[in-house]
């Protein structure tokens, strides 16, 4: 009998801490979006999905709880895995905004899952599975990042234009300031590659960074056509 009470009791204590890791509070969202051209600009390369090439746009790479200390959570609820059947009314938004470019060439569900379970479920208590695609769907509607760079006259040429630029005209644009993430070419150049914008725990409202990622860019980066 001591024997059984103290193993339920230990059980408790695990479910306990279980659902204090999947509720804890996170500070914010990153929206994280990527510029396809520098995605498949590297020596890995890239695969387009099944559907064909991908659209001359920021795509949505993920919307990821992050704590103000640089931080974040992940994979916060192993029993919550990724569920297509949830958001089948969000598919054909997903592949047009939220494409994959991994290979082999794919049609996103492995993408999209990936997301969920790494990100997504660390939101689970604000935000379910539809809620957070549909959100992140959403923001990107909100934010048209290439026509905030072409109006100020920054364009995928395949052109170096100043980080500072890039930076001043996206905070113009957004009104708040962005983290910007640069990778590298096949032949060694500084590329433009992914756009953080940060959001209130709700994930709808922008707001100012809490903190911003190291970024790797030089002073002059380039904007690849894609």
């Amino acid at each position: 009998m001591v024997s059984t009470s103290s193993l339920l009791i230990k059980l408790l204590v695990i479910q306990s801490l279980l659902v204090l890791c999947i509720a804890r509070d996170f500070d914010f969202f990153y929206f994280v979006q990527q510029w396809p051209g520098s995605y498949c600009d590297t020596k890995q390369s890239c695969c387009y999905p099944k559907t064909g090439k991908p659209a001359a746009d920021f795509g949505i790479h993920g919307l990821w709880p992050n704590y103000k200390d640089g931080s974040y959570p992940s994979n916060c609820d192993p029993n919550s895995p990724y569920d297509q059947s949830k958001i089948s009314d969000l598919i054909s938004r997903m592949q047009q905004s939220w494409p994959t470019l991994a290979c082999p060439s794919g049609t996103g569900s492995s993408f999209w899952s990936h997301e969920w379970e790494k990100h997504g479920t660390c939101s689970e208590s604000i935000l379910n599975q539809h809620g957070y695609f549909k959100s992140t769907l959403d923001l990107k509607n909100k934010i048209d990042l290439l026509q905030i760079l072409q109006d100020a006259g920054i364009h995928p040429d395949g052109r170096f234009y100043s980080l500072n630029s890039i930076k001043n005209a996206l905070k113009g644009g957004i009104g708040h300031t962005p983290g910007i993430e640069c990778n590298v070419d096949a032949s060694g150049k500084t590329q433009l590659y992914q756009i953080y914008i940060c959001v209130d725990t709700s994930g709808s409202n922008i707001i100012e960074c809490p903190v911003l990622p190291n970024g790797k860019c030089t002073s002059n980066v380039e904007f690849p056509s894609f």
